[in-house]
């Protein structure tokens, strides 16, 4: 149970953030005009897609660190 439980949140959160990420090289390498827009000022669509990408990894870092918390740490700790 913990192992499949494991395994399940560590694809999803693998698969979100790789995702995302490729996302955002591929707009980089394809869309580069729709990444040097102006969104406020200087700050243009990569920029801020870039920022979204720490954002992202910290959020995803801290949603599976809650699930972890609740799900995971009650099994490990039943196996001990």
């Amino acid at each position: 149970m913990l192992r499949r439980r494991y395994r399940r949140v560590a694809t999803t959160v693998g698969t979100v953030f790789l995702g995302w990420y490729f996302a955002y090289v591929g707009l980089s390498a394809f869309a580069r005009e729709f990444m040097a827009r102006p969104v406020a000022g200087h700050v243009n669509v990569a920029l801020l897609l870039g920022v979204l990408q720490f954002v992202s990894t910290f959020v995803l870092a801290g949603a599976y660190a809650v699930y972890a918390r609740r799900r995971l740490d009650p099994l490990a700790g039943e196996l001990r």
